[in-house]
């Protein structure tokens, strides 16, 4: 059977399509069929000004339609489909709903803050980490940032902020919620020994494959910040056409490594995996508790 989720975010949209297999004792896991990544940053409309304009509406109803063709061709069974940051501040987010639901037929949720957290959670990215440690997840998108605490294998504490990669470009993160992020960090951290970092989203991904370190092992902050100083010494045509970073990646990953090693820094942090789960994995791990009922394997 084939699941398909659906992100809506404020730098970039995806689609995942996924194969889900269940073996005989009744656990299930997926295969990525495939994953379509499209540009349209919609918080560059949406945080400057608090709403989506025509020509990014239009296109973003293209996009789902496309992906509608696609799921019906890969004859996906469920789906479910979130909009994050920028859909959330944008004015005109009901119209939008509606013009993406007579034209492209996809029910769409704009989702807050928490639930965003609590689905990203749900791609049960600490089945891949030690449960007797704590960690700081840390998943960093275009408007905001969502961090959770664990302890144990189970949330402790979480929260979401208005700081985002797209955000920060458009110079409309604020003071005010990086102190609030700090005191949450700083507050939580103390409860905790020993904290190691997870990271999730496009920047962090492609932070560590430009690291060249070995799938499941850390990186280290030390690490993390030589790449963000060799990557910030490029000018942005330069990190498009010499280290061949996609454009859309090329300006967003400069503050995101700033505030992946701020949070670090605040949590006194000095690891940081990246296993490279995100929101669709976790929804599709919702659609399969959802229409299985049962055990998901990591």
């Amino acid at each position: 059977m084939r699941y398909a989720a659906i992100d809506i975010g404020s730098n970039a949209v995806r689609l995942l399509i996924a194969e889900v297999i269940q073996n005989n004792d009744q656990q299930a896991y997926f295969k990525k069929n495939t994953l379509i990544r499209v540009p349209l940053r919609l918080g560059d409309d949406a945080f400057l000004e608090k709403e989506i304009s025509e020509k990014k509406v239009e296109d973003l109803v293209k996009t789902m339609a496309a992906f509608k063709n696609l799921m019906d061709v890969y004859k996906v069974q469920d789906y479910m489909a979130c909009a994050t940051s920028a859909m959330r501040e944008a004015k005109n987010k009901k119209e939008i709903v509606k013009k993406i639901k007579k034209r492209a037929d996809i029910d769409l949720e704009i989702v807050e803050g928490k639930k965003e957290a609590s689905i990203i959670y749900s791609s049960h990215v600490n089945d891949q980490i030690d449960p007797r440690k704590n960690y700081l997840y840390i998943d960093v998108g275009g408007g905001s940032t969502e961090l959770s605490f664990f302890s144990e294998g189970h949330p402790q504490a979480w929260q979401s902020f208005n700081i985002g990669t797209i955000r920060i470009l458009d110079n409309q993160d604020k003071e005010e919620t990086w102190n609030e992020m700090r005191d949450f960090i700083r507050s939580n951290s103390k409860k905790f020994t020993s904290l190691t970092a997870i990271g999730t989203g496009g920047n962090i991904n492609k932070v560590f494959r430009l690291s060249e370190e070995k799938d499941n092992t850390p990186l280290s902050i030390n690490k993390l910040n030589e790449l963000y100083h060799y990557l910030n010494s490029y000018s942005l045509k330069d990190r498009i056409n010499v280290l061949g970073l996609n454009q859309d990646r090329a300006d967003v990953i400069i503050p995101a490594c700033e505030i992946y090693l701020t949070v670090m820094k605040w949590a006194g942090i000095r690891q940081i995996y990246v296993p490279r789960v995100g929101m669709v994995d976790g929804i599709i791990q919702l659609l399969i508790e959802k229409n299985l009922n049962t055990i998901i394997r990591p």
